[in-house]
């Protein structure tokens, strides 16, 4: 079972870093598109190079057309895609001020209870997520621009989430394990990987 998440959690975050990196080149490019068609409107290639500046706005130089579209739909499969491999790694945010000075066994206890509530609210979000799907799915809702079905993103984003509900169970399976026999069978922030 250990293999199989740990592969699991690898592959979704793969996946959402190469999402991720296809969202960076798509804004750099559609950035550079909108800034070199500014300058070719600008008043110098209008009145001095008017035949290179059409020529060059006629081979479509510009913004990409439903970028802000893919960003959106991209960004939010790319945040389900991390969350496996941050629960598994005891990777999210955590503020231990307080509970650094505490016994292991109090922290143990600690981190299984809060590893349970948040293997319900990654629950409860992806059971949301799907209400979302299944929405768009049945009324065929498109984007503005490149008329995709906005239900694709929510499936994507339900895939990967599908994936940090498993992790999230296992996870917290094993912070209670843990703090039932008084052992560390999964990192902690502090550890790290």
């Amino acid at each position: 079972m250990r293999n199989i998440v740990h592969a699991l959690a690898r592959v979704t975050a793969l996946l959402g870093g190469f999402v991720l990196l296809a969202l960076i080149l798509l804004t750099t490019l559609s950035i550079i598109g909108r800034s070199v068609n500014k300058f070719l409107h600008a008043d110098f290639f209008d009145r001095m190079l008017t035949g290179v500046s059409q020529f060059l706005l006629d081979l479509g130089i510009g913004e990409i057309n439903g970028s802000y579209e893919l960003l959106e739909a991209g960004v939010a499969f790319a945040i389900f895609s991390f969350l496996p491999i941050c629960q598994l790694h005891g990777s999210h945010a955590t503020v231990d001020i307080f509970t650094a000075a505490l016994p292991d066994a109090f922290n143990r206890w600690l981190a299984a209870i809060w590893e349970i509530v948040l293997t319900a609210v990654v629950i409860l979000l992806i059971w949301r997520l799907f209400g979302g799907l299944e929405r768009y799915y049945g009324n065929g809702e498109t984007t503005l621009f490149l008329q995709f079905p906005v239900w694709w993103a929510y499936a994507c984003s339900f895939a990967a989430g599908v994936v940090a509900c498993i992790v999230a169970v296992y996870c917290a399976a094993l912070r209670l394990a843990g703090a039932l026999t008084g052992r560390d069978l999964l990192p902690n922030q502090a550890e790290g990987h």
